[in-house]
C-alpha cells in the first residue's frame, strides 16, 4: 500500500481572535519563532473546531474564552493546512507566558498589524470586518 494514502492529506489548526471589550486583541509571541501571532494550534483528533480553540487560547494565554463567531478558513496550500479562525470573547482570567509564548499582551488593531506577519494579520483584519466570514488561499 502507498504510504502516501495513510498519511493525513491536511492538517487543520484554529486561531482565536480574542476581542476585549476595549478594542484591543490579544497576541503572543511564538517560543519557536518569535513572532507575534494570535493564540491558536492543531486540533486534536476528535476535538471539535470550538472547543479546540478555546483550549489552544487557554493553554497559550491563560485566558478563558467563549468563541463568538468564525471568521475565516485559510488554506496554507505549500504546507497543507487549514486554519479556522474564530472572533472570540474574554470569559475570565488574565494572560500569562506559557511554554508556547515567551509573551502575551494585549494590543491595539494597528499595534498587531505592524508587528504580526502579513498572512497572520490578514486573520486580525477579517476577524473585524462584520462582512465576512472570508475563505482565502495562499
Amino acid at each position: 500500500m502507498d504510504s502516501d494514502l495513510t498519511a493525513p492529506l491536511h492538517a487543520v489548526s484554529v486561531t482565536g481572535i480574542v476581542l476585549r471589550d476595549d478594542g484591543c486583541l490579544l497576541a503572543i509571541k511564538r517560543m519557536d519563532d518569535g513572532t507575534w501571532v494570535p493564540p491558536g494550534g492543531m486540533l486534536e483528533l476528535g476535538e471539535g473546531l470550538e472547543r479546540g480553540v478555546v483550549r489552544e487560547v487557554l493553554e497559550e494565554t491563560g485566558v478563558t474564552v467563549h468563541p463568538l463567531r468564525l471568521t475565516g478558513v485559510y488554506k496554507n496550500i505549500s504546507r497543507r493546512t487549514v486554519s479556522i479562525a474564530f472572533l472570540c470573547h474574554v470569559v475570565e482570567g488574565e494572560p500569562h507566558v506559557s511554554d508556547e509564548a515567551s509573551d502575551v499582551r494585549w494590543m491595539t488593531p494597528r499595534e498587531a498589524h505592524a508587528v504580526m506577519p502579513p498572512l497572520r494579520a490578514l486573520r486580525v483584519s477579517d476577524a473585524l470586518d462584520a462582512n465576512g466570514p472570508f475563505v482565502r488561499s495562499y
